[in-house]
């Protein structure tokens, strides 16, 4: 078992290439949105 199918991800397959590849996309692009909105809301350009 790989260090990355064990915490929050307890399902099989979850150390898989695509599947890390589909939760960084995700999770990047969340961050990515977080910090425009911040700037939009925050700032009138």
């Amino acid at each position: 078992m790989s260090d990355l199918n064990r915490g929050i991800m307890k399902f099989k397959g979850a150390d898989q290439p695509i599947v890390v590849l589909i939760s960084a996309i995700i999770i990047l692009g969340s961050v990515g949105f977080l910090i425009w909105w911040g700037l939009q809301t925050a700032y009138t350009f």
